[in-house]
């Protein structure tokens, strides 16, 4: 019986090739993924402002009965009132304004999965080495 001298080098090294190459694939497909999903974000973010701009108006309406009501008691100090009314809508107008921008600040997308992948990619690299 003859022992086999065959060597599995370069075929060994081809399948490591091709394996850190499929990972990278990989990768960037989920990395595509992310962005895709970002664009999404950002029509959602679009449709949810138009939204708050139909509540907007919606509370502009609310002002104007607001002021008609304030004209009913003109005797009873209206600019007072609409002062009042004004300032109550304007706080909460830059409150809201500031809660928007640091939850757009803030946001990450997929950053766990992201996270995981490349921790896959880094201990497949060390087992292939």
């Amino acid at each position: 019986m003859e022992e086999s001298t065959f060597n599995f080098g370069p075929v060994g090294s081809a399948s490591k090739s091709f394996v850190r190459r499929l990972l990278t694939i990989g990768e960037n497909r989920i990395e595509l993924l992310a962005v895709e999903v970002q664009e999404e974000r950002v029509r959602l973010l679009r449709a949810i402002l138009l939204a708050l701009g139909v509540v907007a108006l919606g509370l502009l309406s609310a002002i104007a009965f607001t002021a008609a009501v304030v004209v009913l008691l003109w005797r009873t100090s209206p600019l007072v009132v609409l002062l009042i009314l004004a300032g109550i809508y304007g706080a909460g107008a830059i409150a809201l304004y500031y809660r928007l921008t640091g939850l757009l600040r803030d946001w990450q997308t997929l950053p766990a999965t992201l996270d995981q992948l490349r921790k896959d990619r880094a201990c497949f690299e060390k087992i292939l080495n």
